[in-house]
């Protein structure tokens, strides 16, 4: 009787952890296939917008250097092959403003004070 439970009992485990497929539950491999597939499509969107391998990296740090490389030399190589230009992105290219005691430009505030006196 104790041999027929435990057997019962296995064979609903395993077929349960069958069904881990069918929930949406990926492996450690799946994930890593996806991280590295991700990394790949952030190069190759790094190259296409012109920007250099030096700069796709920090800006995503996460990201696994060797498959966002991977993805770089990819589109670069697409783009060579099919003779395509880049096109420059617009939101992350841009450098803030250098604040202005920086440039040596005078602030607002000692701006109106002397307006205010004269």
């Amino acid at each position: 009787m104790r041999h027929l439970v435990f057997s019962l009992g296995l064979i609903v485990a395993t077929g349960s952890l069958v069904g881990c497929d069918a929930l949406g539950i990926e492996t450690a491999t799946q994930i890593n296939a996806k991280k590295e597939a991700e990394a790949r499509a952030i190069g190759s969107a790094c190259r296409y917008a012109l920007r250099g391998i030096e700069d796709c990296f920090a800006s995503n740090a996460k990201a696994g250097k060797a498959a966002v490389f991977e993805g770089w030399k990819e589109m670069d190589q697409y783009m060579r092959d099919n003779q395509l230009v880049g096109m420059p992105a617009d939101g992350g290219a841009a450098k803030p403003a250098a604040p202005a005691e920086a440039t040596g430009a005078p602030d607002a505030a000692r701006t109106e004070s002397s307006s205010s006196r004269s």
